[in-house]
């Protein structure tokens, strides 16, 4: 399944563009910043782009369309969710109330029905103003009822089935459920936010080791654990997993960092090379912001990571041995 991802395939692997910030999430953008910031990535090599409905109620997929449409289809890889409709809100609200600066006259309403799966693809295509999408998410279906995550992929293996997308997962923060829905044979690639990183391996043996085994990719999303590895100092002020970081998070990511400056490396490089060790994990996608956020995570991904770190963390008992030779 990591083939889908070939043609977004660079000398480093896969750096996707995380679409949460063009849907002005946290801190707004202007569609001039939004379109400069999309042509310095893709003049930069990236060729993977995800968004959602979710990402300012539809915001991010308009200003991620505005500039893949003028593209070739062929050259590029690009996935959107399912699960939230938008929906009008009555009455409005002045803003958005889940974290983006946009106007609240939208809101999200839960639908994984098949129904709802067909209607939320149709308005994404629109607001893409593309043909077709290469991935499509159910997206934390874990956070509506009860099943919603099989409800939304019998949906969603039928527009496979019919042609409509190529390939077809789960986009969530949580672990649960996730290793029995790989065995059962009903995703092609999970999208996990914050539970893969360097300060977090959750997942390596309840999402990677079954994912490796039966062929299923992974994008891991949130490597910079929402801040607090963006930096190669980090940062007590910033945050992790959209908190502030406390004193024992702060300070095992300090031992992180200056185990990397001892091999001459900085401490996004590290973040943005971990994941991609192993083999189920096919991309790793990250939020960009802005022309100069796009130029350091270009750099930082194309680093060269001398051999030594990783046996060096492993020994400091930093990150797991399986991480690093599973």
């Amino acid at each position: 399944m990591a083939k889908l991802f070939d043609r977004a395939r660079s000398p480093h692997g896969v750096l996707g563009l995380g679409g949460a910030p063009f849907g002005n999430f946290g801190v707004a953008m202007d569609d001039e910043q939004a379109g400069r910031t999309l042509r310095r990535a893709w003049d930069g090599g990236v060729r993977y782009f995800d968004t959602a409905p979710h990402y300012g109620l539809g915001l991010s997929e308009r200003r991620i369309g505005a500039e893949l449409r003028r593209r070739p289809r062929a050259d590029f890889v690009v996935s959107t969710k399912v699960g939230r409709l938008i929906v009008p809100r009555r009455p409005p609200l002045d803003r958005d109330d889940d974290g983006f600066l946009v106007p609240g006259d939208l809101g999200r309403r839960w639908d994984f029905t098949a129904a709802g799966v067909e209607r939320s693809l149709e308005q994404s295509l629109d607001r893409l103003g593309l043909d077709l999408v290469d991935i499509l998410f159910a997206h934390d279906p874990d956070q509506a009822w009860p099943g919603a995550a099989r409800e939304a992929l019998a949906a969603l293996a039928r527009l496979k089935a019919a042609g409509l997308v190529a390939a077809v997962g789960i986009g969530t923060n949580a672990t649960a459920g996730l290793a029995g829905l790989i065995r059962a044979g009903v995703v092609d690639v999970i999208m996990l936010a914050n539970r893969y990183s360097l300060l977090d391996q959750d997942a390596l043996e309840s999402v990677l080791t079954p994912a490796a085994e039966h062929g299923v990719a992974v994008v891991a999303a949130g490597v910079f654990a929402t801040g607090l590895l963006s930096t190669a100092q980090p940062d007590p002020r910033a945050t992790y997993e959209y908190r502030p970081a406390g004193a024992a998070v702060v300070g095992r990511a300090r031992r992180i960092a200056a185990i990397c400056a001892d091999h001459g490396v900085a401490l996004p490089a590290a973040a943005l090379a971990f994941p991609l060790l192993h083999p189920a994990v096919a991309a790793v996608a990250v939020g960009m912001r802005s022309e100069q956020e796009v130029d350091e995570d270009l750099r930082q991904f194309a680093a060269d990571l001398p051999a030594g770190l990783w046996p060096d963390l492993v020994a400091a008992g930093l990150i797991p041995a399986a991480a690093v030779t599973p």
